[in-house]
């Protein structure tokens, strides 16, 4: 056994490489840390711009709530989002309510390719900005708007189709508010997830690597 002097003195040359380094570690951590005060710097005008340009008042008509997004920002493929509007037969006559939207891409192609108008609903305002940014480079906000606001507290009356992209607790969640206030013959399109059990969909296809289902509302 080796005795505590013997200890003692073979921590000796660590502490010496230890403080040759710290000198380089220091550096690194200033120099993370003027990134991080720099990016800032650029990031916050950016977001001043843009809320100059399309602000709060000028995309929502819902309550300015804080962002409690219960599903994480992920968007949907191109593909996803074309598969998602020709399986609910989108056209020119309908009103496209996508229930939590993200940065606006499914309502933005409905209008764009679909010649149809769309309702985004997001609680994050992040993403919403960048929505209308979108949608006004894609010279549809005209035929669009978005709704900062719960997806549970939306008035989604007026859709004739209804996108999700959430998760099935969440759809499972949403169904009873679904079922009472869309119109019967309102087709609902998911990705990825359905409503499990509780109403099987009547048409499920692939669209690339994603699985799309559809529903129409039934009459009451």
């Amino acid at each position: 056994m080796k005795s505590a002097g013997s200890l003692r003195g073979a921590a000796h040359p660590r502490d010496a490489r230890d403080d040759a380094s710290r000198p380089a570690a220091d550096g690194m951590r200033r120099r993370s840390a003027l990134a991080l005060v720099l990016g800032i710097a650029l990031f916050l005008p950016a977001c001043a711009a843009l809320d100059r340009e399309f602000g709060d008042t000028a995309l929502s008509d819902g309550p300015a709530t804080g962002p409690d997004p219960q599903v994480p920002y992920f968007p949907s493929a191109d593909e996803a989002v074309t598969g998602m509007l020709k399986l609910a037969g989108t056209g020119p006559n309908d009103v496209v309510y996508d229930l939590g939207c993200g940065d606006g891409r499914i309502v933005i192609a409905a209008a764009k390719d679909f010649g149809a108008r769309g309702v985004g609903i997001e609680i994050d305002p992040a993403p919403l900005r960048l929505a209308v940014y979108n949608a006004k480079r894609a010279g549809v906000e005209d035929r669009v708007r978005f709704v900062r606001g719960d997806i549970f507290d939306a008035d989604i009356g007026g859709a004739t189709v209804v996108t999700l992209f959430l998760f099935e607790s969440l759809n499972r969640r949403l169904l009873p508010k679904l079922r009472k206030e869309l119109k019967p013959g309102t087709r609902i399109v998911a990705h990825r997830y359905g409503f499990g059990p509780d109403w099987p969909p009547e048409k499920t296809i692939q669209a690339g690597s994603s699985t799309l289902y559809l529903w129409t509302v039934p009459k009451r």
